[in-house]
């Protein structure tokens, strides 16, 4: 299974890293992406971290990222810097969506 992500605030990182935990450990694939004020967690290395684990793919919104001054500077190259276009991908390959 596919398990989707939308991080849309950055109010949940243990619930963001517990479910990726809880997801990959059963061998189900993550999809993060994270926009609008998600994206402040990108300064969060145990949030980007998740990245390096085995079936866990992460992107963000350029645009969000832009809008609320984050810096991509130490973000993983793992974390793909994207659009709304990733979103909507996400959306459409995974089995279950999450909003966060």
């Amino acid at each position: 299974m596919k398990l989707g992500i939308l991080v849309n605030t950055d109010k949940h990182p243990q619930d963001i890293i517990g479910l990726t935990n809880a997801a990959v450990s059963k061998g189900h694939e993550v999809i993060i992406f994270m926009m609008d004020d998600g994206v402040k967690l990108l300064s969060s290395p145990s949030v980007t971290g998740l990245c390096s684990k085995s079936g866990v793919r992460m992107g963000f919104c350029d645009h969000s990222a832009g809008k609320a001054g984050v810096s991509k500077e130490g973000i993983p190259s793992q974390v793909v810097c994207g659009s709304q276009f990733d979103n909507a991908t996400m959306n459409h390959n995974a089995d279950r969506v999450i909003v966060l």
